[in-house]
């Protein structure tokens, strides 16, 4: 018997504001605790909520940046349970009137055969929220601290259809998400600071079914990684519950990334028990289409826009196009290199395999990278000069990114530049030919191969000096003069 996983995720991203959603607050990370607090984010008696319009403005930017249709009337709605880090005892969110309804996005990845898809996801709607406050435990030994800072502070929640089929999906859907909402600059999705936050709904079924199987959901879950952790770990239980004949339970369950485990926490809510009801203190509202119209004016060139972009002027491949797009700063980067006039396949490469891997080695990003745009595109700049090898190129990076200094004084430096003297090489091939007879033979005979392995140890014998074109060639005509 084989299983289908549906996901579906909720995204709470923090909105990019100075102030909190219904008061004056500030929403600054790090401050005292309980310092940006009023009587309105308190919920004390007489205290009244005043809709923070930039935040608004922020959500409908993000429903038109996904496709979604902006509400003409919306109402915020008061999501009552008791819970410590709830000052007033409800949570001001929408209901049944939400600020955006409906939206897709298209996620980009590779398959486990490791064929590049495209896949649409629907999204079901996306509201405005305040968020709650911070309990502390840690330290504590009868009772927790809480921090009152965050209440109040603007959410949007973007909830996704239960379209994914599985991890790796769910984790190109937040990647993608992650960076429409930066192209945007309506926040600065940082995980660590709390300012994207995610649960995953999880279950399964019996392949072919269209019915769905009792969810699931998993909260604390603090990067991206964690979702795809996660979510393989909640397919595996549940799958195997169900094959032993027990009953998955619908519930809320934790995430233990130190485990990689789930944990129960509480049995899942269903919408009725927190008794929505409308707020009576801030009444529903309409929203011209001339506002929307204008919000949708100052939409930026989109991820999606800027990948077709790269495909069509600099010829890259949708899959390279994408992974380069769902980063802002990397995207940026790219476009900095190929200022300099050097080849963009060739730049887009370098960047994908060996800068990248060199700042992932290294824990670092992109921004902070001590290889600048310009100082790769010089670097890429004697590889199309046939100065050096792109073999050579690999070697100079690393010492670029430990050193500071340019390709060329790393290539003066170390002696390393490449070899393109004909009659220096025809000797090298000679003497390869004649200590290798078989290969020789072989290549004669009809084995392409036999070649590489000639060219290759001309290479080791000129150190990675000749240029890898040129010994080919003469090798080849060296060995069959008429080709």
């Amino acid at each position: 018997m084989t299983y289908e996983p549906v996901i579906g995720l909720e995204v709470h991203v923090q909105l990019g504001t100075k102030s909190k959603l219904f008061c004056s607050c500030p929403t600054e990370f790090g401050a005292e605790p309980n310092k940006n607090t009023c009587p309105v984010c308190l919920g004390w008696p007489g205290s009244l909520p005043v809709l923070n319009e930039k935040a608004l403005q922020l959500a409908m930017k993000v429903g038109l940046a996904i496709n979604s249709h902006v509400s003409e009337r919306l109402k915020f709605d008061r999501k009552n349970y008791f819970y410590p880090d709830l000052p007033k005892a409800y949570q001001i969110s929408q209901y049944d009137m939400p600020v955006n309804n409906g939206g897709k996005l298209v996620i980009e990845g590779k398959n486990e055969k490791g064929e590049p898809y495209k896949k649409e996801i629907g999204i079901t709607r996306a509201h405005l929220e305040e968020d709650a406050g911070k309990l502390l435990h840690e330290g504590i030994r009868d009772g927790s601290l809480v921090d009152y800072n965050r209440a109040g502070v603007p959410l949007l929640e973007i909830v996704s259809e239960p379209d994914l089929r599985s991890p790796e999906e769910a984790y190109e859907y937040l990647v993608a998400l992650k960076a429409i909402l930066q192209y945007l600059e309506v926040s600065e999705c940082n995980m660590e600071l709390g300012e994207l936050r995610c649960d995953a709904n999880v279950s399964v079924r019996k392949t072919g079914e269209t019915k769905f199987g009792t969810k699931a959901e998993i909260k604390n879950l603090n990067s991206f990684k964690a979702v795809q952790k996660a979510i393989h770990y909640e397919i595996k239980r549940q799958t195997d519950l169900i094959e032993a004949g027990e009953r998955v339970v619908q519930e809320t369950r934790l995430w233990n990334d130190d485990k990689s485990q789930t944990f129960s926490m509480r049995s899942k809510e269903e919408a009725h028990d927190y008794r929505y009801f409308p707020e009576p203190d801030l009444v529903p509202f309409t929203i011209s289409r001339e506002a929307v119209e204008k919000i949708r004016q100052t939409l930026p060139e989109l991820p999606s826009q800027r990948a077709e972009r790269f495909i069509k002027n600099f010829g890259l491949s949708e899959y390279d196009a994408y992974v380069l797009v769902e980063d802002k700063i990397l995207a940026n980067y790219y476009e900095a290199c190929l200022s300099h006039k050097v080849n963009a396949k060739l730049v887009s490469n370098w960047i994908q395999s060996e800068l990248l891997a060199l700042l992932n080695l290294n824990k670092k990003t992109i921004e902070s990278s001590p290889v600048k745009p310009g100082a790769l595109a010089g670097l890429i700049q004697l590889i199309e000069n046939n100065t050096i090898s792109g073999k050579i190129a690999k070697d100079v990076l690393p010492l670029m990114f430990e050193t500071g200094k340019s390709a060329a004084d790393i290539v003066k430096e170390k002696g390393w530049v490449q070899v393109t003297d004909t009659k220096l090489i025809e000797e090298v091939a000679e003497r390869i030919i004649a200590a290798n007879p078989k290969s020789a033979e072989d290549f004669k005979a009809g084995k392409e191969q036999a070649l590489g392995f000639l060219v290759g140890q001309l290479m080791k014998e000129t150190k990675g000096k000749a240029n890898p074109k040129m010994a080919n060639e003469i090798l080849r005509k060296k060995l069959i003069p008429s080709s």
